[in-house]
């Protein structure tokens, strides 16, 4: 069944706030956003040949979303040919497949060109971003569109660089918090069930570093100095706005590039960490309050030659951050939060190009850009590889950047328009 929409978007999340049905992976990087699931039970270590395929199937698309799972159903977006009157017109979907064996249930048309968002499940919708811009809301079980906005002509708004929108939006109880990219609307709260804007968040003057507009990454929901705040890393760097009513709270500006700013911002208690590719660095900063305001305090700043994160994203696992180090590079690499002292580095690891990094299970996957797989012991004491096998679709010339997901014992990894499933459950 197909359906088709006009001018829409494909986005994403869903977050802590939101209850996941059990073996649910409902947004960009599970359920809380940070790269972490709750799987367990799963291969300690891998033989040469890798974990069984369960399943493999083909014409989900180009692009680089990853996916979503919600109960027997998954979700991701790609540009395709699904027209049969026009066999040479290609649109931007949203796809719904069977979490059995793959077999599609429906695809939705929702604009052009590839995307890059993952969509996000809530319940019987699915929120989806397109790289225009355009935000669309999606019945789950029909793929009918429910309704849809414009970042460029509902708030002005724009993107940094030329690579198009590629956030995950937050579903957070009744609202979706989204970052249409503009000064009058760096970020914005709209009412989940109809996106009717509730506040859209004025910024100005947040440095001279990077470029204005929307950038790469996803917000996060942060509870630093008492006060429940949205932080998303944006053209200009890191800002944190009110989660009751948008205003600006506090910003940083030296972790921005004039590129792109892509990895999302991870959280714990009253610290952000963050991290840019092409030449920038990381930063940990301690969110205090400055009479009635906030402030954001630079505990410490790494420069590019000690850690920088390009798009593969980090994971926070007990007190120290595990991800692929360099600029479109995945060297494995385990830091300290609080000091920023390295505990260890990998090296150049067993895959080329930036990694794709999740946490399951105590064990690092490490996704490379050359169809690489990599299991890492979670541990801070060394580096140790508990194995590492070339996907299925590792001969293709693709650029494998979709971050992979695991759920209830199986793992998914997309390559453009292949879909794989492994079993990485012990036997």
């Amino acid at each position: 069944m197909k359906r088709t929409l006009p001018l829409l978007a494909v986005c994403c999340i869903l977050t802590s706030t939101l209850t996941a049905a059990a073996g649910d992976w409902p947004s960009w990087r599970g359920p809380n956003r940070d790269g972490i699931s709750l799987e367990k039970n799963l291969l300690a270590e891998w033989s040469d040949d890798g974990p069984p395929l369960a399943w493999q199937v083909e014409g989900v698309g180009r692009g680089y979303s990853s996916l979503v799972v919600s109960e027997d159903r998954i979700f991701t977006m790609g540009e395709a040919n699904k027209d049969k009157d026009n066999p040479r017109k290609k649109r931007c979907y949203l796809i719904a497949l069977s979490s059995k064996d793959g077999s599609e249930l429906w695809a939705t048309e929702v604009s052009g060109g590839n995307p890059n968002c993952t969509p996000t499940v809530d319940g019987d919708r699915v929120y989806a971003l397109a790289r225009d811009g355009v935000l669309a809301c999606i019945n789950a079980e029909s793929g009918e569109l429910l309704w849809n906005k414009s970042y460029p002509q509902d708030f002005g708004g724009k993107m940094m660089s030329g690579w198009g929108y590629s956030e995950s939006p937050l579903i957070d109880g009744d609202r979706l918090i989204c970052t249409p990219g503009s000064s009058d609307a760096m970020i914005a709260a709209l009412d989940k069930a109809t996106g009717s804007v509730i506040w859209q968040s004025s910024v100005s003057d947040l440095g001279s570093r990077g470029r204005d507009g929307a950038a790469y990454s996803s917000i996060v929901i942060s509870e630093a100095a008492g006060v429940k705040q949205y932080v998303q890393l944006t053209g200009r760097g890191i800002v944190s706005v009110d989660a009751e009513d948008g205003t600006l709270l506090w910003s940083y500006n030296r972790i921005a590039n004039g590129t792109a700013n892509i990895s999302t911002p991870l959280v714990r208690g009253d610290h952000v960490f963050c991290s840019t590719g092409y030449g920038t660095g990381a930063a940990l900063l301690k969110i205090v309050r400055d009479g009635d305001a906030l402030k954001a305090e630079e505990v410490y700043f790494l420069n590019a030659r000690d850690m920088q994160n390009h798009h593969g994203g980090m994971v926070l696992f007990g007190d120290h951050i595990y991800c692929g180090n360099g600029h479109n590079k995945g060297f494995p690499l385990c830091i300290n939060l609080l000091t920023g002292e390295q505990a260890w580095n990998g090296g150049r690891g067993p895959g080329g190009g930036s990694a794709a990094v999740l946490l399951a299970d105590g064990h690092l996957y490490f996704r490379y850009e050359d169809g690489t797989m990599a299991l890492i012991e979670a541990t801070p004491d060394e580096y140790r590889l508990k194995g590492e096998f070339k996907v299925a679709t590792a001969a293709s010339k693709n650029r494998n950047w979709q971050h992979p997901v695991i759920v209830d014992g199986l793992l998914y990894i997309r390559d453009q328009n292949t879909l794989m499933c492994y079993d990485i459950r012990k036997q």
